[in-house]
């Protein structure tokens, strides 16, 4: 629980949103992890002033789709003294809903221009989309318009958005081939299941024969490295920095002897009270990020502070990180301070040149530091997670209080969310643990 305590069932609430950004995103349920057993769904915010020269919009979500539920999925992992990683269990891939090589064709005109979004709003895989035989560039990433960027595809992380415009053929000779690539570099190779080869048709013409690719193996592709993407609206790197926030990603068994992904001191959980209403109502001491519980990773934002996040993935598993509240600068990438010398040579120390690009999501190589930096110029309670969900549900995450003696002027809960968190037996003032000052008892001890 973070800003709202959950929908009980049987009830229903209605948000009201004024859309300020423009793009490809998507809406999911974090409540126990939801999203991971299919509450999600793409959300598109049409541009005032179309951001490129286009005739058709096409969506392309990318999915994987496990038979096991992530309540009992976890139970496998977060079960004291069991061994880490689990054994392996390859999920399914979905394209738009649809069981892998059974969804629908998208349908191509000679001469005309599309732009395809394609988006992963899957739970741990990555998936690299191509489309052979047809040229690509990148236009929009997680809503941040860009300079055109020539691609043969992309690969695309847990949370992360692209928009791509692809220019038909001149001719209906062909159907094409469209491929969607599930795969994780960091869960043993196994034929056919990583990686697992996913196709679509591109239909020119319902009787043409279709121009089939060969695919082997990982795909060969000169994919988006967002740190070379230049943002369309040119805006310069933020400085000075006023905090700066160094993060350790690891993985280690705590003194509950279940294993535990850290991106702080502790594995993060959600407090007794939800992180917004501790922020309301303690007057203050909102400000100390202790009255939070430290299970809640709180770090206390200032207004106006530029921030920069400096965190480095200690072992061999990827990660995708997702700020809540903000868009963040891509500022530099390389090495992790502890990479073996045999990572060296793949994460090379890279840094944005003039304009940082500007995303919400962020993929992060296994053995690799990332540098990002944004603006504390939004006041509320935002989480920073990793959007693998199995190491969100294990902890690789923190909590943002950002100016929250301004959220006090300017927030008030709406009453039905404060009968949900009545009807949920949840308290709606007092610390993480629903006491008064810095009285924590009733937290579990860490």
């Amino acid at each position: 629980m973070v800003t709202e305590c959950g929908i009980p069932p049987g009830k229903n609430f209605t948000y009201y949103v004024t859309p300020e950004q423009e793009g490809t995103y998507w809406v999911h349920g974090h409540y126990n992890h939801q999203v991971a057993d299919g509450l999600r769904t793409a959300f598109i915010i049409r541009e005032r002033i179309p951001i490129a020269d286009y005739d058709e919009d096409l969506l392309i979500t990318l999915e994987d789709w496990y038979p096991t539920p992530i309540l009992e999925k976890m139970k496998d992992i977060l079960q004291p003294g069991l061994p880490f990683p689990p054994e392996t269990k390859y999920p399914y891939g979905l394209i738009n809903g649809y069981n892998g090589n059974d969804t629908k064709p998208i349908h191509f005109s000679p001469g005309k221009k599309y732009r395809i979004r394609v988006l992963n709003i899957g739970t741990i895989e990555h998936f690299q989309f191509t489309l052979p035989g047809h040229k690509m560039q990148i236009i929009e990433a997680e809503g941040e318009r860009t300079v055109p960027y020539d691609v043969d595809g992309v690969l695309v992380g847990p949370g992360q958005r692209y928009s791509v415009l692809v220019e038909a053929k001149d001719t209906d000779e062909f159907n094409y081939i469209y491929n969607a690539t599930l795969v994780a570099e960091f869960i043993p190779s196994s034929p056919g299941l990583n990686p697992h080869h996913y196709f679509g048709l591109v239909e020119y013409r319902s009787d043409a024969p279709v121009h089939v690719p060969v695919i082997t193996g990982n795909l060969d592709i000169n994919p988006a490295v967002d740190i070379e993407l230049v943002p369309y609206d040119k805006e310069p790197l933020l400085e000075p920095v006023t905090k700066h926030l160094n993060f350790k990603l690891v993985t280690k068994i705590m003194a509950d002897e279940i294993t535990h992904s850290i991106l702080g001191n502790y594995p993060y959980s959600t407090a007794r009270v939800p992180t917004i209403y501790t922020a309301l109502t303690m007057g203050d001491l909102a400000t100390n990020p202790n009255v939070y519980g430290n299970q809640t990773q709180a770090q206390v934002l200032d207004f106006g502070d530029i921030v920069e996040l400096e965190f480095h993935a200690t072992s061999p598993l990827d990660h995708t990180f997702h700020l809540h509240g903000h868009k963040f600068q891509i500022v530099e990438y390389g090495p992790a301070f502890n990479a073996p010398d045999s990572y060296k040579a793949q994460r090379p120390v890279l840094r944005s040149k003039g304009a940082p690009l500007k995303r919400d999501t962020l993929l992060v190589r296994g053995f690799q530091y990332i540098k990002i930096r944004f603006k504390a110029d939004n006041p509320g309670v935002w989480l920073f997670h990793c959007h693998m969900d199995v190491h969100f549900y294990m902890g690789l995450a923190v909590m943002f209080i950002e100016a929250p003696l301004e959220l006090q002027k300017t927030v008030t809960m709406p009453e039905k969310m404060n009968q949900f968190c009545r009807d949920l037996n949840v308290k709606t003032s007092g610390n993480g643990a629903g006491n008064a000052g810095f009285n924590m008892t009733g937290l579990p001890v860490l």
